[in-house]
């Protein structure tokens, strides 16, 4: 089987839990859980990672009914006691699914498939690709944190990260950023320790398998699908479980590299950030994690960045205005690449890459700022019509060439001059005037947006009546 065709037969089984009022971000946990034990076993890793022997793949899938059930939710409940990365994949981890039967159809599915018995590097491909059609459904409310793959490849690209650089995504999500950064250096260095010309010491080893990377994430579940997906890979370093803006982020310092996308939105409630050495006070997320970005790279000079942010940061006034004035004097800010619409699972919003390079002192360090157009006169994005790679060849053919820039029509420099003009607004670099009415959805998407709102009312409907079934208060003619 293919890794698209695994992917699909084993989203496919989340219709076997419809019944327990599983969702699909909880389906996709549940799965973590399993897989985990699953794969394991398929790359004999079960003692190396310590999982013990009752609990292993093999003594569990022997298993049936109630059995089975209450075996696996005590396998969950010891397995999050572990001291190593096991328990926090494992903590506080329990089964939502209340169906024996139905346990017992995703363990004898997911025993049934072909686990790439000859190549078995494909395996954390694979769960990235679960994590990607988890998003891509709407109603699985998981397109917050998942950054389209082309996208992130392209930022990866673009800022070009080396052996040796300390590498952070402040807002982790499922760390699709560290995947694609590691996956380049493997690819630039013959998969690090291989047979490139460059010879890398034992200490550059060892930083590279345990220090490179770092990445924090909010949200326990989301930090526990990024883990398990940086062990697939095969990657080590310092992922912790926390919030970024608060005084715990402060550990995250003195990085040569960030990539990310931070979450959009506000903190609830107006809430501000509790660190204090933010010097400007917002409630605006994108705003406080911009300023944690530039402000925790080191000043060598070559520190940079590439980051996914919305527009309103790019015009917001009062302590936006503050916000970007302050990036442009700690940091050359030399690429803005204004991204299409369509291409998020929130509807509607738009979105800009800032590319920025972190100076040794903190003044005057913006003289001017490229823009590249990838909105303007390009088609409707979505589920039918997905941004590809070709989309940004241009972009990246030409990013480092100024006299290729100076011929294309997508590519605008403003000067510094001009920006101070416009009040420090960086709205900017686009061909045309949008129109302040959004074009018509793809109709084929649009219906079947319709058809998920109907199957969440229908879902929601029978989780009423299955509440008031258990309260009694039903009855066989309502």
């Amino acid at each position: 089987m293919t890794n698209n065709e695994i992917v699909q037969k084993l989203w496919n089984l989340c219709n076997v839990l419809r019944d327990d009022g599983i969702t699909y971000h909880e389906y996709v946990t549940e799965l973590t859980y399993i897989l985990f034990l699953r794969i394991a076993n398929e790359l004999e890793t079960e003692e190396k990672i310590g999982i013990p022997e009752e609990y292993r793949w093999g003594e569990l899938v022997k298993l049936d009914g109630t059995e089975l059930r209450g075996k696996y939710q005590e396998a969950l409940l010891n397995l999050g006691k572990a001291s190593s990365t096991l328990g926090t994949i494992y903590r506080n981890a329990q089964t939502r699914i209340g169906e024996p039967a139905n346990l017992k159809k995703i363990f004898t599915e997911i025993n049934k498939i072909e686990w790439y018995s000859e190549d078995k590097e494909n395996l954390g491909d694979l769960y990235e690709g679960l994590l990607e059609k988890n998003a891509s459904e709407k109603k699985s409310g998981a397109g917050q944190y998942f950054t389209p793959r082309v996208l992130i490849d392209s930022i990866v690209r673009i800022v070009a990260p080396d052996l040796g650089e300390r590498i952070c995504d402040p807002a982790g999500g499922t760390f699709g950023f560290i995947i694609e950064a590691d996956k380049y250096l493997r690819n630039k260095y013959d998969d690090y320790f291989g047979t490139d010309e460059r010879t890398i010491s034992d200490e550059e080893r060892e930083f590279q398998e345990t220090k490179a990377f770092s990445a924090c994430e909010l949200v326990p579940d989301t930090h526990r699908l990024g883990l398990m997906n940086a062990i697939l890979h095969d990657i080590g370093g310092n992922f912790i479980q926390g919030d970024t803006l608060s005084e715990f982020g402060k550990q995250l310092n003195g990085f040569d590299v960030v990539l990310s996308n931070p979450p959009f939105g506000t903190k609830k409630g107006g809430e501000r950030a509790t660190r204090d050495d933010l010097i400007y006070d917002t409630s605006n997320k994108q705003l406080n994690f911009l300023q944690v970005i530039y402000n925790s790279l080191n000043t060598t000079g070559n520190a940079r960045a590439g980051i996914v942010l919305p527009d309103n940061v790019l015009f917001e006034g009062g302590v936006g205005k503050d916000i970007r004035i302050d990036l442009m004097n700690k940091c050359n800010l030399h690429t803005i690449l204004r991204l299409p619409t369509g291409i998020f699972y929130a509807q509607g919003v738009k979105t800009n890459v800032l590319f920025f390079t972190r100076g040794k002192g903190n003044e005057k360090n913006t003289k001017e700022i490229w823009y590249y157009d990838l909105r303007s006169n390009m088609p409707n994005f979505g589920k039918t019509n997905p941004l590809t790679k070709e989309h940004f060849e241009e972009f990246e053919r030409t990013f480092n060439n100024e006299e290729k820039k100076e011929k294309l029509e997508r590519w605008t420099k403003v000067t510094l001059e001009e920006i101070e003009k416009k009040d420090y607004s960086l709205d900017m670099g686009l061909l045309k005037v949008e129109d302040s009415q959004e074009e018509l959805q793809n109709p084929i998407e649009n219906g079947e947006e319709c058809i998920e709102r109907l199957e969440e009312a229908l879902d929601l409907l029978k989780g009423i009546l299955k509440e008031l079934d258990l309260c009694g208060l039903t009855t066989p003619n309502n």
